[in-house]
């Protein structure tokens, strides 16, 4: 007996794989494993060490230290998730190609990153985007719900679908408890997010690119082998249908005709062009230019050029899960066709424990049956990194967040500790939320993983992407504008998630019976509406109510951003530095500490020596440089014709799989 929601499947009888007999247990794997946690450990040690995680400035923004590689790694390694394995593949078993057009959409959205919107935060000196927010319009209501909805969607897309897929992944290979594992490799994660800060985080991001990268390829190749080349894997695909489909039509289970195309009908197709095209294009802005996770990478970044070149690599790496990950999750189908593509709910039901569908297994299973021992070893490192990396990235920003933008509310005049201190026990919160998730993400099983991150996505972010959007380049929007715009726009999204969530998506098998009129739309049009919709508003109520003054606006907005005169700030600053205050000296007398409250403190890089005090023209020449976008002509040059390369590699791309 099961339920729909939301695309995912309430099991009454959790059900569970028969073939979860542990697969782990030669020498090979084992000690590649084992080898793979050490080296990871290491580089968060050696990253803890290195670099100043006593400052806000340096656990939170890495010191803005950062070159152009470590930058671009991390972007890529923040962005693709256990999630991505298995949720992409997935719905390619299930789809074909389509899926790969989300993942390529990103080769122009971070050139609109590093050229438009990096500079005006830079320039800005902010360290959060709601904090941008607030120096741009004033108020604390923007900053807050902004602040609030993030942390909402962290906990509901990325942590709730990333510890999803691990677990599915774990399942299938280990045969562990799913709790078990999920725990220890939380544990494990925040460890070095508590200890390591930004610096720790971006370090074993690119460690792990790496090894995810070198992981899938070998998995490709093998697949490709197993089915015998490009051209035999074409032709394989469209027969690929299960033994056992009963009285179901064959719509439910033979591949789409379409399958090896990107752009699908605009009407029929289940990922239609124009929503792909400008509906995607919109999530991706939210997602790429105004998400904590990733904005923060670039803002830790050594100078503009840095940042750039950052993003240019990141967006030639994201033309790989086309080829690491969709492609594979074909081949799945092909050689499980069984199990994968299984359509009679009783079938699905014992082959990986969801009535809806088994295509979340395809990649799993891939590594269980395809990689020799050791490679298998390799690739559950490659599964667990790709998970401790998202994890470790949400943590991190998430931390930021709460500590830059709620607590300082609650406490403004806390010291530098004590926020360090509120923003590591905030980890220790989430991971608390996490776990309790749990329960819900084992049950909540179905084919459409994936298609759930991103219709959540759809509802309720395209009114901020207006906001950033008409923040920088329309200087006319204010307060109020921004304000009603978000607030009407979050009551269209939730009125149609809350009624997905009613009714159900349902499946091909057993149809959702939601009304047309709410559930009709597809996704992606729907965020194209919504954004539509969110803009009118905003620019209508701001055209009604008064403009704000240029002056607060110097280098917050395109139009005044190379403007040099003091900019006067709508709303003076939450948090001020107290590390020099005589009350905080009162409250820590000298002393020496004893051995365990030093070595915590050296643990978590809260070393008692203070920074050093800075006189004022020091303070004006430090925030100075940390404004600064000027760059070397050369290089800017260099960036730029890169810039425009890979743009023509995206129009190829989706020319070629068009």
């Amino acid at each position: 007996m099961s339920s729909h929601y939301f695309g995912f499947s309430v099991l009454r009888n959790n059900g569970r794989n028969s073939t979860t007999s542990a697969v782990l247990n030669n020498a090979a794997d084992i000690s590649v494993i084992v080898v793979y946690f050490v080296v990871v450990l290491a580089v968060g040690v050696w990253a803890m060490v290195r670099t100043n995680r006593a400052t806000v400035g340096g656990f939170f923004l890495a010191g803005r230290s950062m070159v152009w590689w470590p930058i671009g790694a991390s972007l890529f390694a923040s962005n693709i998730g256990s999630g991505h394995f298995v949720g992409i593949a997935g719905t390619a078993a299930a789809a074909g190609i389509a899926i790969g057009g989300f993942e390529w959409n990103a080769l122009i959205v971070v050139v609109i990153l590093g050229w438009l919107f990096v500079p005006i935060y830079i320039k800005a000196g902010v360290v959060t985007m709601p904090e941008y927010l607030k120096k741009r319009f004033g108020g604390q209501r923007i900053r807050i719900y902004l602040s609030v909805l993030s942390l909402f969607l962290y906990v509901f897309t990325k942590i709730s679908a990333d510890m999803f897929s691990g677990a599915i992944f774990i399942n299938q290979a280990l045969g562990l408890n799913i709790y078990i594992a999920v725990v220890l490799l939380l544990l494990i994660t925040a460890l070095y997010t508590v200890t390591g800060g930004l610096a720790a985080v971006i370090y074993t991001d690119t460690l792990q690119t790496i090894i995810m990268i070198v992981g899938s390829f070998i998995l490709m190749g093998f697949a490709f082998h197993e089915v015998g080349g490009y051209e035999n894997f074409q032709e394989r695909y469209m027969i690929a249908v299960p033994s056992i489909t009963g009285n179901i039509s064959e719509s439910c289970y033979e591949p789409r005709t379409d399958s090896f195309h990107i752009f699908r009908d605009a009407i029929t197709g289940d990922l239609p062009w124009p929503g792909l095209v400008f509906g995607l294009t919109i999530q991706a802005t939210w997602y790429w230019c105004t998400d904590q996770v990733i904005v923060q990478r670039c803002l830790s970044a050594k100078n503009l050029s840095h940042v750039k070149a950052g993003c240019i690599l990141c967006g030639y790496l994201k033309l790989l899960p086309m080829f690491l990950m969709v492609f594979p999750g074909m081949i799945s189908r092909i050689l499980y066709a069984d199990e994968v593509a299984c359509v009679e709910p009783a079938e699905c039901v014992k082959h990986c424990g969801a009535s809806v569908g088994c295509t979340n297994i395809a990649y799993p299973k891939l590594v269980v049956d395809l990689m020799p021992n050791g490679l298998r070893g390799l690739m559950l490192s490659v599964m667990l990194a790709s998970l401790m990396s998202s994890l470790t990235s949400i943590f991190n920003s998430a931390s930021t967040l709460f500590t830059m933008d709620i607590y300082t509310k609650i406490r403004s005049s806390a010291s530098e500790k004590e926020l360090m201190i509120a923003g590591r026990v905030f980890i220790l919160v989430l991971i608390g939320v996490s776990i309790a998730w749990i329960p819900v993400v084992q049950s909540a099983q179905s084919g459409q993983l994936f298609d759930y991150i991103q219709s959540i996505t759809s509802y309720l972010t395209p009114p901020v992407a207006a906001v950033f959007m008409l923040a920088i380049f329309c200087k006319r929007v204010n307060e109020a504008g921004a304000f009603y715009g978000l607030m009407i726009g979050l009551l269209i999204g939730l009125s149609r998630m809350i009624a997905e969530f009613v009714y159900g998506t349902g499946s091909c098998v057993e149809p959702s019976n939601c009304p047309t009129i709410i559930c009709g739309v597809h996704y992606l049009y729907f965020s194209i509406i919504l954004f539509v919709v969110s803009c009118i508003i905003i620019l209508v109520v701001s055209l009604m109510t008064k403009p704000i003054d240029d002056k607060h606006l110097y280098r917050l907005c395109w139009s005044l951003r190379n403007n040099t005169e003091e900019r006067v700030d709508l709303e003076k600053e939450d948090w001020v530095d107290n590390q020099n205050s005589d009350d905080m000296d009162m409250e820590e007398p000298e002393g020496e500490p004893g051995f365990c409250k030093k070595a915590i403190m050296c643990f978590c890089g809260l070393e008692q020596k203070k920074a050093p005090t800075l006189s004022p023209e020091e303070q004006a020449e430090l925030q100075k440089k940390l404004t600064d976008t000027t760059e070397v002509p050369l290089w800017r040059n260099i960036v730029n014709a890169n810039a425009l390369i890979l743009l023509c590699v995206a129009v190829f791309f989706h020319g070629f799989y068009g």
